[in-house]
């Protein structure tokens, strides 16, 4: 008989991640690039294996082809286990029924029977969206010491900002007397990570009757959590002290690879210590032509940079021709910026060709916002994209149409 795992993690990775808006229309949120060689969903990934959580279900739902290729067996973050490992779980067909994840807690419902594989103790919920280095193991210690049955990792956050989140609020000893979603007078700054500790037992018996309740959103925040502190269970709130960004929106997604830059950056990733892995293909090294001018960004491995980056993050296999400019931008993979090109305080998707003398956005203290430029684009030669807007076929076409009558 195998081995017991005293700790299962589940990874909710099937939202469709809307605010994203292009980024999002062909991938799950989770498999978005960021930082130059990552994906979001590396995070919790490899927070799992760090923290020596080595059983993981991936729970995939929107868009999930991108993510299970990205995924595969595991191996990049060394989850390619004969027991254990990471394992994809799609919502699937049952002889009675089939049914799409209805909320995050019908999600781990439905999945029940991968957690049962390996008879934990205690199960880890984390969310597939989140920038951050966490150890899992040092939570669920806290959880075990406090003999609680769901502690909930939280992170404080400015008032000004706490009615954002789902805020708890708690005893002086950590306990969780009240959740609050979004509240407009918050009395806390203690805002939910999305990162739960469960004790199996109890997990259970709450998904098994909120799943029996046909009012229910079937939700952690909004019934779950809820259900138990009227309960009387014992919660409590993990403080987490480290770096946390909820990369939901383009502007979060944006200012969270800005958090890369600077002599010293807030997000720091060469960490050997905290390793984050990725699924890095053998890619050549950066080519830097001598009339290039890098200053205070991230170039990654398989650019070629001829014109001038500034404060910008670049995937791999970006080109910047000669006299371009790529200011205060987020660039994803395969993008072509060619000759006299200047793009300023944007997000663009990958395998985009950006033709000569394109100018897309504004400088930041010009702009009213990011442009997002979507994937696949051929922008043609003198294009004149405006500051936030989002540029997808459809918007290409409206553009060039105006620029030909003018």
């Amino acid at each position: 008989m195998a081995k017991k795992k005293e700790t299962v993690a589940m990874l909710l990775a099937g939202g469709q991640g809307s605010r994203l808006y292009l980024l999002t229309e062909h991938i799950a949120k989770p498999a978005v690039s960021f930082g130059g060689k990552y994906r979001i969903i590396d995070f919790p990934l490899s927070n799992c294996v760090n923290s020596g959580i080595d059983a993981v279900g991936v729970l995939t739902q929107y868009q999930p082809l991108a993510l299970n290729e990205y995924i595969g067996n595991g191996l990049a973050w060394d989850l390619d286990r004969t027991y254990g490992g990471v394992m994809t779980l799609p919502p699937y067909q049952a002889m009675k029924h089939s049914d799409w994840y209805k909320g995050t807690a019908n999600a781990i419902y439905q999945n029940m029977h991968f957690i049962d594989k390996f008879d934990p103790d205690y199960v880890v919920i984390l969310s597939g969206d989140h920038i951050y280095r966490m150890d899992y193991a040092a939570m669920v210690e806290y959880h075990k010491k406090m003999n609680a049955t769901c502690t909930i990792a939280v992170f404080d956050v400015p008032l000004s900002e706490a009615s954002r989140f789902g805020i708890m609020n708690t005893e002086p000893d950590g306990r969780v007397y009240e959740f609050e979603e979004k509240p407009k007078e918050p009395k806390s700054t203690k805002a939910s990570m999305g990162v739960y500790v469960f004790s199996k037992k109890e997990l259970y018996s709450y998904l098994i009757a909120d799943e029996a309740d046909p009012e229910s959103s079937k939700d952690f925040g909004k019934n779950i959590i809820p259900a138990m502190l009227a309960a009387g269970e014992r919660l409590y709130a993990y403080e987490f002290q480290g770096y946390w960004k909820d990369v939901g929106t383009i502007q979060s997604l944006w200012e969270a690879n800005m958090d890369l830059l600077g002599e010293t950056p807030k997000l720091k990733l060469l960490d050997d210590d905290w390793k984050i892995y990725s699924r890095n293909y053998t890619l050549p090294p950066q080519y830097v032509g001598e009339s290039a001018v890098i200053k205070n960004s991230v170039v990654t491995e398989g650019c070629e940079i001829y014109g001038k980056v500034i404060n910008s993050v670049l995937s791999a296999g970006v080109v910047v021709e000669r006299g371009a400019v790529v200011k205060d931008s987020v660039i994803f993979e395969n993008v072509h910026i060619c000759a006299g090109a200047e793009v300023n305080y944007s997000v663009m998707d990958a395998n985009t060709v950006v033709g000569e003398n394109v100018h897309i956005g504004k400088p930041i203290a010009e702009s009213s916002g990011i442009t997002l430029v979507g994937s696949g684009l051929d922008i043609p030669a003198g294009t004149v994209v405006p500051d936030n807007i989002r540029l997808d076929n459809e918007e290409l076409k409206e553009l060039t149409k105006e620029g030909a009558n003018a």
